[in-house]
């Protein structure tokens, strides 16, 4: 089975329809690269949706998973686990002291954060709060707590009733935050860059707005780092460069370098509130997944990565202004933080897209008219460079 056809029909017959594949079947990554079964090679700037952060086939991660495997995978979390304490410390270092929950994704993430607000109100406050304020285009995930969470209403399709305690409210509106704080809201739930809404980072004021209300009304901050976290904005988490302090910080995605992990990080009162059988999971925090998330950290670390994030978004910004200036009916703006960006096309951006993928560059395009840009944060200028040159390209054509 060789050819994208065979792939196609292998999985018409096997796997149930819930993606939009990219005409693309992927049998390798080496470094910023993946390959198609018939040896092309491209540019990945996607990373597994912003997972990938060191690329694919990185030597630390592989030493790391031979070593790991052939001593402890999974024991269940009826133990002590030397993994999970070391990854735990380090992401103390990151985060303030905060203890730690680990799981396996962003969704289940998030869904721990939302348990965690309406625990605490309840067991520690003691008081009849649990209502949740989410925004517009905003995405937490599908389970049905998180798509409920979630500011777009396609993911919601089909999946009456939901579940009460969510209010979704204007992005970045001021005055919309101030409206709909009630009596039962017990906390803000926030991207400060929004990911599959189209990489839409919040403005000054509003975080701003956001801080003040928390402080006035005794509301939780939570603030989702899933997708902006571990480095992917140039700083550590997202929230720093809007000099916010959440209360709760849910991450995943580059966490784990490609496997499966996430984790939930609470200020100690919050945190009180999960218990011992308050709150679980069978795989979270599994030994395999945890050393290599401790790996990421340190190449992280070791190799500036964060810094250097920083320094390529800069000159990825300064691209791709230049490229707006030059093709205005083309480029409506360009926006995100570090390797989190976003190219706002003037017009549905399918053709540029495809036309991108024809050239060996993976992108996504989010809201029909975002090319979303989530690169390994091991990428160069020279890559940054030929995305650039290809893009141009495309526009000519």
């Amino acid at each position: 089975m060789k050819s994208l056809q065979e792939f196609q029909q292998k999985e018409k017959e096997l796997l149930m329809p819930t993606y939009a594949r990219y005409p693309l079947a992927i049998e390798r990554g080496d470094g910023y690269f993946l390959y198609d079964f018939e040896g092309k090679r491209y540019y990945d700037f996607l990373a597994g949706i912003a997972v990938c952060i060191l690329g694919h086939n990185h030597p630390a991660i592989n030493q790391t998973l031979a070593r790991q495997s052939q001593k402890l995978i999974h024991v269940s979390n009826l133990f002590f686990q030397e993994e999970q304490l070391k990854l735990a410390e380090k992401l103390q270092k990151y985060s303030g002291q905060r203890k730690i929950f680990f799981c396996n994704s962003g969704a289940e993430a998030n869904e721990g954060a939302i348990k965690l607000v309406r625990r605490y109100f309840q067991r520690i406050k003691k008081e009849e709060r649990y209502e949740i304020i989410t925004f517009s285009n905003s995405f937490h995930g599908r389970t049905l707590a998180t798509l409920t969470a979630t500011g777009q209403d396609k993911v919601k399709d089909g999946f009456a009733p939901l579940p009460a305690g969510f209010k979704t409210i204007p992005f970045n509106e001021v005055q919309a935050l101030e409206e709909h704080c009630t009596s039962k809201t017990a906390a803000i739930m926030l991207e400060v860059i929004q990911g599959e809404g189209g990489v839409n980072p919040l403005s000054p004021e509003f975080a701003l707005q956001i801080k003040e209300i928390c402080k006035q009304k005794d509301l939780l901050l939570i603030i989702d780092e899933v997708q902006t976290g571990i480095g992917r904005t140039g700083k550590f988490w997202a929230h720093e460069h809007f000099a916010l302090e959440p209360d709760i910080i849910t991450t995943a995605k580059g966490l784990g370098g490609g496997l499966p992990i996430g984790a939930v990080l609470a200020k100690e009162e919050v945190a009180q509130a999960f218990t011992p059988g308050s709150h679980g999971t069978t795989f979270g925090g599994n030994a395999l997944a945890c050393a290599v998330s401790t790996t990421v950290l340190e190449v992280l670390e070791r190799e500036n990565l964060v810094e250097n994030t920083q320094k390529l978004g800069d000159y990825f910004y300064i691209k791709g202004e230049s490229l707006l200036q030059k093709y205005p009916q083309k480029i409506k703006n360009i926006k995100g933080k570090g390797l989190m960006l976003g190219i706002e096309l003037q017009e549905e951006g399918k053709k540029i897209w495809q036309s991108l993928l024809n050239k060996g560059f993976i992108t996504n395009l989010t809201q029909d008219k975002i090319l979303r840009l989530l690169p390994p944060l091991t990428i160069d200028q020279k890559a940054v460079d030929a995305f650039f040159l290809a893009l141009e390209e495309s526009f000519k054509e």
